[in-house]
């Protein structure tokens, strides 16, 4: 806040407004329900807001069993890529996500039937498909003594020196629905709510639209203490 020419009082709203539901407001909606007249300072405000998120989560590493896999998240293109065009990965008006869920695997004792449940989850924007680019991800998001879970790409055949174990498993409908069923919950999730919420994003800020997401869904049992959070949040995580 600080620099700001925005009242403390303001950012104090708009952080209640961002933690008061689990779809967020635009920016415009924001200014709105403020009742201010420039755009551009709740914009840059909101942005600060969503980075604080995301350096908050920067903090913390996923453990245990984990899921990972990518999805392509529409994005507004720039001129240069409306005039390259592309297809598949790394295409014009897509941008490639890496998500990461700490996942738990239970099992009924009595009837053997095996479930999952999900903790905390990671979103990282990469530049690349690159190999090298995965595996700094992955020594900056999982516990070393992780085991992960994703499909055969090659992009992940160095996965397992950084963490305890690395399993793959071919690219299937039964690979989605059930060893990575969170991480494609979380995909499908997000791409939903960025879609209803904001209809176009440009791609050099959609990591700071997913730092929102994936900050609400790791607190999303927070209720009323998410705004307190946020606060913390805002003041320490800039």
């Amino acid at each position: 806040m600080q620099g700001s020419n925005l009242p403390f009082l303001v950012w104090y709203r708009t952080m209640f407004l961002l933690s008061a539901t689990k779809k967020g407001f635009s920016s415009k909606e924001i200014q709105k329900q403020l009742g201010l007249k420039r755009y551009e300072p709740v914009w840059a405000m909101v942005h600060k807001l969503r980075k604080a998120m995301g350096n908050r989560d920067a903090r913390y590493t996923l453990e245990g069993m984990i899921e990972m896999d990518e999805g392509y998240f529409t994005v507004e293109s720039s001129e240069i890529e409306k005039t390259q065009g592309g297809r598949g990965r790394g295409a014009a008006g897509k941008s490639n996500v890496a998500v990461m869920a700490e996942s738990t695997q239970l099992e009924d004792v009595e009837s053997g039937k095996k479930s999952s449940q999900c903790r905390y989850f990671k979103a990282k924007v990469l530049n690349s498909h690159k190999a090298s680019e995965i595996n700094e991800t992955i020594e900056d998001s999982f516990d070393e003594k992780s085991i992960v879970f994703t499909d055969d790409s090659t992009s992940y055949v160095d996965i397992s020196d950084y963490v305890e174990l690395h399993v793959t498993e071919k690219s299937s409908e039964k690979l989605t629905k059930e060893t990575l069923r969170w991480v494609h919950i979380t995909i499908s999730n997000a791409k939903r709510n960025l879609l209803g919420n904001y209809h176009k994003i440009k791609g050099k800020y959609l990591q700071l639209y997913l730092d929102e997401f994936v900050y609400k869904l790791n607190r999303r049992y927070f209720g009323d203490r998410l705004f307190e959070r946020l606060v913390i949040a805002n003041i320490t995580g800039l």
